[in-house]
């Protein structure tokens, strides 16, 4: 008995394509998504699990902690004081930014010989490395062979040569000096952006209107610069909370801890506890996340200016 070969269903090529559209746009993001998972949610699931074990001062796991690395943490004597000025640290540090960005940007986008000058030299805070420039200003602070120092006490203007980052009282604005200067760079830019896309068609209406400038400012400008003015402040927020190389390149955190933030203080218990500096980690990236999310929430983000 003879068969007829049956011609190969046309409906199953149709099918895979509406099995494919039915993803969306999964398969193009899921390389993506799965180099986060790598990059990020596991070393967070590690960091955590890290913060419940006993771990040897020679990397060996001795067991399970349960929550003793959280209550030893809590206990830490210098822990209210290193939360108190890792806030202030983020708010003096973030605000002088975005206010020194912002007439940055407004200067920047202005016409005015050697504009495309000035904006090249402003990149350099920003391609330099953050490290080497706390270095730098670290050496130039030196008590002995510091520059700064030097030319103070050549012009009369102290009497000797003064421990500037030995002393919290003037190591905290030197560091939030160098945090704003190299964070500057990124938002001016930010902001500037901003600007730009501002229509020129809408400062016309407004002169024609008889607006003044500070009102053309204020009920123009800075509400279309909204978006770009958030999203400096985010990563603005997330950067200087989490600073670790101005602080430890200049001061290391001391004396003892007082210069540390949350971030340093969590590098200093590495050398004594491991899991105590796991535990750190996880309260220190819990608040990173409260504190965007408390900012977004208040800022309104996602809700049109009225």
């Amino acid at each position: 008995m003879s068969h007829t070969p049956t011609a190969p269903s046309r409906g199953a090529p149709a099918r895979r394509r509406a099995g494919l559209v039915s993803l969306g746009p999964l398969p193009w993001i899921a390389p993506a998504i799965l180099l986060i998972a790598l990059v990020v949610l596991w070393p967070v699931y590690e960091m955590v699990h890290t913060s419940f074990l006993r771990i040897s001062s020679s990397g060996f796991v001795r067991g399970s902690a349960g929550l003793d690395k959280y209550r030893k943490l809590f206990a830490e004597t210098d822990l209210g004081h290193v939360l108190t000025a890792t806030v202030l640290w983020t708010l003096v540090v973030v605000t002088l930014t975005m206010v020194l960005s912002l007439a940055l940007a407004q200067l920047f986008n202005q016409e005015f010989p050697g504009r495309r000058l000035t904006r090249w030299a402003l990149i350099a805070p920003w391609a330099a490395s953050v490290l080497m420039t706390a270095i730098g200003f670290k050496w130039m602070l030196n008590q002995t062979a510091g520059v700064l120092n030097t030319a103070m006490t050549d012009l009369g203007l102290i009497n000797s040569p003064k421990d500037w980052l030995g002393d919290p009282n003037t190591a905290w604005p030197w560091m939030m000096f160098v945090a704003v200067f190299v964070s500057l760079p990124f938002t001016t830019y930010t902001l500037l952006a901003g600007l730009q896309t501002v229509p020129a068609e809408v400062y016309e209406a407004a002169r024609v209107d008889g607006a003044s400038t500070w009102q053309t400012y204020r009920k123009i400008t800075l509400p279309l610069l909204r978006p770009a003015f958030l999203v400096g402040v985010v990563i603005n927020l997330i950067n200087v909370f989490n600073s670790f190389p101005i602080i430890w390149g200049m001061t290391q955190g001391g004396p003892a801890s007082a210069t540390a933030t949350t971030t340093v203080f969590m590098y200093q218990l590495k050398d004594t506890d491991i899991g105590e500096s796991a535990a750190m980690s996880v309260v220190n990236f819990a608040l990173v996340v409260v504190m965007v999310l408390v900012f977004l929430k208040v800022s309104r983000w996602n809700e049109e200016e009225s």
